[in-house]
C-alpha cells in the first residue's frame, strides 16, 4: 500500500514537473522552458518516506502557512524551571505541577502548540498572546498508569521564539502499587 502511494505521488510530482517546465516559470514568455533540470533528476526513487509528509510539502497552502508562522516578530521566553522532579509517586495516580514562564521579549509570545512525548504527559497552555513582561503557565498532567521504575518525560513548547521550540522536562519513580 505504502508503495502505491510513493509511486501515485511520484507521478503527480512528475507530472507537475513537466507541466511546469513546458509553461516554464512564469517569468518566461509561454513556451520558453528555463529549466535544465530533467524529471528524472528531479524525481529520484525512493525518496519519500511518509505519504502524509511529503504530501505537505507539495501543498502551497500548507508552505504559505508555515511561512506566515516563521514570519511572525520573534520574542524570548524564560522558565522559572525548565525541569521538575516529583520523586516517588504510583502507578495510576495523577500528578500536576505547573510551569511558570516570562515573556522576556519584546514583542507578545505566541504559543502554537505543547505537546507531550506520550499520552501519560499532558500539558495545558495559554493560547492568548502573552504581553512582553508578563508572565503565564503551562500546567503538566503526568499519569503514568502501569509504568514503573524512573520515568523520564518531556513536553515540547512551540512558539515564536528563537529557537522555535522549548523542551521542558519531567521525572518520577514510579512506584508499583500492590
Amino acid at each position: 500500500m505504502k508503495e502505491t502511494i510513493k509511486i501515485a505521488l511520484l507521478a503527480v510530482i512528475a507530472g507537475t514537473l513537466i507541466f511546469m517546465a513546458a509553461r516554464g516559470t512564469g517569468t518566461a514568455p509561454v513556451g520558453e522552458v528555463t529549466t535544465t533540470t530533467s524529471v528524472a533528476e528531479a524525481v529520484k526513487p525512493n525518496t519519500l518516506t511518509s505519504p502524509t509528509a511529503d504530501a505537505k510539502a507539495f501543498d502551497p497552502m500548507a508552505q504559505q502557512a508555515q511561512a506566515a508562522i516563521d514570519n511572525r516578530p520573534k520574542t524570548t521566553v524564560n522558565f522559572a524551571n525548565y525541569e521538575h522532579d516529583f520523586g516517588n509517586i504510583n502507578q495510576d495516580s495523577e500528578n500536576k505541577y505547573v510551569f511558570s514562564f516570562t515573556n522576556t521579549g519584546k514583542e507578545p509570545l505566541l504559543i502554537e502548540n505543547a505537546q507531550g512525548s506520550c499520552g501519560c504527559t499532558v500539558p495545558n497552555y495559554p493560547k492568548e498572546p502573552i504581553a512582553p513582561g508578563a508572565t503565564g503557565q503551562i500546567e503538566v498532567v503526568y499519569k503514568p498508569g502501569k509504568q514503573e521504575n524512573q520515568q523520564n518525560k518531556t513536553v515540547t513548547v512551540t512558539a515564536n521564539t528563537e529557537p522555535k521550540q522549548t523542551t521542558l522536562r519531567i521525572k518520577a519513580n514510579v512506584q508499583k502499587v500492590g
